[in-house]
């Protein structure tokens, strides 16, 4: 009611009565003495000083309740670093076959034992497994050949050398063949450790051939005993894996025939095109598991050892677990500038396998984060780091819960929460979290 007599008042155009005199003074004092007041108080609230409990409890209540206890606990450092999901750095395959490239595989393409990887004079070079590179030709001796027994031997007449007999116009047209450029011959200068003495002379033996003959008969050809001694058997199961190829039937196996890998291998990036000669570099490729590689700071590489746990985090978001599989020897010095701020430092690759493919999905290549753990400390007192207060005098304390500081030595930090020590210190004491 007073506020719409004011306003008819003021309506009508009477003037406002003037205030008793001295009152407006009075006013501004008492605002000036009230505001003085109040920044008395927020300082001294401040600086934790003032009265009594009923006081400071009215002035922030929620502290009484935000208390939490010492606890002893484990904490464990982790770090999290950038990586690269793929397939691995590409490796040139060791092709020994000379001649024109007349087919290569696509980038990408999974390649078997047995498969063939390219094609030299419209010739399959094929990969087996075997840790032993391919280093001579594979094939009877000449005195393998004359003493081979009967029913093997090329113009017996008898059942056993139907296979043979049938293809002999192809035999002996193909075995007047010139061998690939190095190969070195059976059983003659060259031939290597596992050839037998006598120059032309003994049967051709060695852990290449035990090697050769395990493939052999994993792709499935047998009627051969599976050892170190190249036999006329071996022969002739070699004649039907090269009629499986297209290849003609000559028992041998050229140095440029097959290439051996550890296992089946993913194609990478070609060094050559069709139609160039075929060379070292003609073809390279990587392992067919996913696995990611970090290119980790020289100075800060103690966690990275062989078999060591780590967290792979994905783009999707989702994460998976990888396992530390080897450590480059040879460290990497940054690029001249030092990258952003000149502060790079040397670094060694270490790379990370996937022990679960399907966890990674359909991703061949991708940006990823590696966790690792690093320093731990085990059976030590521990609060949230937000407990911690500033001391005037110095260092860092906590706050009982009766308004008392103790002074604490930190230590690890390590999940949002700090290893803290010292003689007021005590496993179950509440502390109070800082408003």
């Amino acid at each position: 009611m007073a506020e719409t007599a004011v306003q008819t008042e003021h309506e009508s155009g009477a003037a406002p009565a003037p205030p008793p005199r001295g009152r407006r003074g009075r006013r501004t004092v008492l605002v000036a003495s009230a505001l003085v007041v109040v920044a008395a108080v927020a300082v001294v609230g401040a600086l934790g000083l003032g009265g009594g409990g009923a006081e400071e409890g009215s002035s922030a209540p929620p502290r009484s309740d935000s208390t939490v206890p010492v606890t002893r606990t484990t904490l464990t450092e982790r770090t999290t670093v950038d990586g690269q999901l793929g397939y691995g750095a590409e490796i040139p395959l060791p092709v020994k076959a000379t001649g024109t490239v007349t087919w290569l595989p696509a980038e990408g393409t999974t390649v078997k034992r047995g498969g063939t990887l390219l094609r030299v004079d419209d010739r399959p070079v094929v990969l087996l497994y075997g840790s032993l590179p391919m280093y001579r030709e594979l094939g009877l001796t000449a005195d393998d050949r004359q003493d081979a027994p009967q029913g093997t031997r090329q113009g017996t007449g008898t059942a056993g050398d139907t296979e043979r007999s049938g293809d002999q116009g192809r035999t002996d047209e193909t075995s007047s063949a010139p061998a690939p450029s190095g190969s070195p011959t059976p059983g003659g200068t060259g031939s290597g450790s596992g050839a037998g003495s006598g120059g032309t002379g003994g049967t051709l033996r060695g852990m290449d051939v035990l090697q050769f003959e395990s493939n052999l008969a994993a792709l499935g050809y047998t009627g051969f005993t599976v050892d170190e001694e190249f036999t006329a058997l071996t022969a002739r199961a070699v004649k039907r894996w090269q009629e499986s190829l297209g290849l003609p039937r000559t028992g041998k196996v050229g140095i440029g025939d097959v290439v051996y890998s550890a296992g089946k291998v993913r194609i990478g990036h070609a060094g050559v095109r069709l139609g160039s000669p075929a060379t070292d570099d003609a073809l390279k490729y990587t392992g067919t598991s996913r696995k990611v590689v970090v290119n980790a700071s020289a100075a800060e590489d103690s966690w990275a050892v062989r078999g060591a746990a780590v967290t792979i985090g994905l783009p999707d978001g989702k994460s998976v677990k990888g396992e530390v599989a080897s450590v480059g020897k040879s460290a990497t010095a940054p690029e001249e500038g030092g990258g952003e701020g000149g502060s790079a430092t040397p670094t060694v690759p270490v790379t990370i396998t996937v022990k679960d493919q399907k966890s990674v999905g359909r991703l061949e290549s991708a940006p990823v984060t590696v966790e690792y753990v690093g320093r731990e400390r085990a059976d030590v007192l521990t609060v949230p780091v937000a407990a911690l207060v500033a001391l005037a005098e110095g260092g860092h304390g906590l706050e009982t819960s009766d308004g008392r500081f103790v002074a604490v030595k930190t230590g690890l930090f390590a999940d949002g929460r700090v290893e803290v020590s010292g003689s007021a210190v005590r496993e179950g004491m509440n502390v109070r979290i800082p408003e």
